[in-house]
């Protein structure tokens, strides 16, 4: 057995990959985490979860006892303004806990760029987190890495929703600085490798993809793995203000963040030697276009390990209902969650009775008018009903729907068959709340085509909040409804 492998950041998009695969390689795994319970459902066996914080030093000494190597993989740049300082505070907490700790050594992963003055203050934050963590007398393993493209990193989503949702593209001169792309799997070879290689500790490494190419080639050679025709052109005046605002209108990322990442994409992020070649000889990072290409693969077999959105916080099911739209690994997703006054079993019951005879529960005749439209459009509409009143399995045709996943009493997934411009899920999940109530989860999910997608869905969206509004809570009322019949019914027997 290996020796305990402490990661920081496992909730984040590179720690949340990281752990899988150590565990794969034989390490023992803990993980820090300022709230443990967002680590639940990954199915990491053997892993454990310590609570804390690099911002509250007396939380770390129980964290790093008895470690060997230690993963700093935490950026506070979502946190706000104050970042930088939270970063310089984080750095130095833990680089002296993981002194007293007798830690052996830190692998970190900051961002690739060269110190002058022209850096922005994300990249030149990157770097000085590095600085401070190698001020200790623990030695440093610190890789820098230029943009990192994998299904639902920052990068490839911020490129990914530009290409996809506009055809012509007038840009900002940075799309012409200079990058060396890295794929996500490359990333975590590297990070894994580096606790079989002593000779890198104590080491900055660079490291980057196959191919050194400006912002607008690598849209561009995404353009090209959709089979997309884009077209691209520059202007001098958009300052990194205004390229914010449009970062922010057409890509999920907020306003803030995306100011940040455009005051350092103006900066060329390129090797500067080949040190991690000399170091880590048996890998060889593939090219962007093959990068790109395996991140789509992902999203399109829905194979995405983790995002680089914040998970959905615990807190915010206080209340008896919730809504939240958002982007999510490359879908928008419109979610409502209900707590029901029903066991599972009956709130998964009214779920799987949707559709044939027993209608919509709710605005049915807005479902049959969408079927009509479908079938005048081409499409199956809803004339194919449903197999069985009340049992369901995979590949059944529920009117203009097909069921992709039926696992009782807590899933149903819905595949839309109708005519859309992009593709289209409802899905459904029964979460257990004590053992007389129910959470019901419901999710409507959308992957636009391109920019007629995107104005579909948000056209259409005001009716689609009033029918997902609707449908959920009267799912919730039959889910009641039925579980006080079987009451009476048992106290009639």
């Amino acid at each position: 057995m290996q020796e305990r492998v402490l990661v920081t950041g496992a909730t984040g998009y590179v720690g949340g990959r990281l752990v899988p695969r150590l565990l794969e390689a034989g390490y023992k795994v803990r993980c820090l985490a300022r709230d443990p319970s967002r680590l639940e459902g990954r199915g990491w066996e053997g892993v454990e979860v310590v609570r804390g914080d690099v911002l509250d030093p007396a939380s770390l000494e129980p964290a790093l006892h008895g470690v060997g190597p230690a993963y700093y993989l935490v950026h506070s740049m979502a946190t706000g303004r104050e970042y930088q300082e939270r970063d310089r505070a984080g750095a130095a907490h833990f680089r002296e806990a993981a002194a007293r700790a007798g830690v052996r050594r830190v692998i970190y992963l900051g961002g690739l760029a060269h110190g002058d003055e022209t850096l922005s203050p994300h990249l030149r934050s990157r770097l000085e987190t590095g600085e401070i963590l190698r001020a200790g007398p623990v030695p440093v393993t610190e890789f820098r890495a230029s943009v990192i493209l994998g299904s639902g990193s920052l990068s490839f989503e911020v490129i990914r929703y530009l290409t996809e949702r506009l055809p012509v593209m007038v840009a900002p001169r940075w799309v012409g600085s200079l990058c060396q792309p890295i794929g996500i799997r490359d990333v975590l070879s590297y990070l894994v490798k580096a606790l079989e290689h002593p000779e890198s500790s104590g080491r900055v490494i660079e490291i980057g993809g196959a191919d050194i190419l400006t912002y607008r080639e690598i849209m561009l050679a995404y353009a090209r793995t959709r089979g997309l025709r884009r077209r691209i052109y520059t202007v001098p005046v958009l300052t990194p203000r205004l390229s914010s605002y449009w970062l922010g209108l057409v890509t999920p990322v907020p306003t803030g963040v995306a100011r940040e990442l455009i005051e350092g994409v103006r900066t060329d992020s390129v090797c500067s030697g080949a040190s991690a070649l000399d170091v880590f000889p048996e890998i060889r990072p593939v090219p962007c276009a093959e990068a790109l290409r395996q991140a789509v693969a992902s999203l399109e077999e829905q194979r995405v390990e983790t995002s680089w959105t914040l998970a959905f916080s615990p807190a915010s099911e206080s209340a008896d209902q919730a809504v939240f739209l958002r982007d999510e690994e490359g879908l928008i997703v419109e979610e409502r969650r209900l707590r029901v006054d029903a066991p599972p079993e009956k709130v998964f019951g009214a779920v799987s009775s949707l559709g044939g005879d027993n209608g919509w529960y709710y605005a049915d005749f807005l479902w049959k008018w969408r079927g009509f439209l479908d079938l005048l459009a081409g499409g199956v509409g809803m004339r194919r009903g449903r197999r069985h009143p009340t049992l369901l399995r995979p590949g059944d045709p529920v009117d203009f729907w097909r069921v992709e996943a039926w696992v009782p009493p807590s899933l149903l997934r819905l595949r839309a068959e109708m005519k859309l411009p992009g593709r289209a899920w409802l899905e459904f999940r029964v979460r257990p709340e004590g053992s007389e109530s129910s959470w019901i989860i419901q999710r409507a999910l959308f992957d636009s085509r391109g920019l007629a997608g995107l104005l579909y869905w948000y056209a259409l969206y005001p009716i689609h909040r009033i029918i997902f509004s609707g449908l959920v809570k009267a799912i919730g009322r039959r889910a009641v409804r039925n579980g006080r019949t079987c009451q009476v019914g048992t106290r009639g027997v």
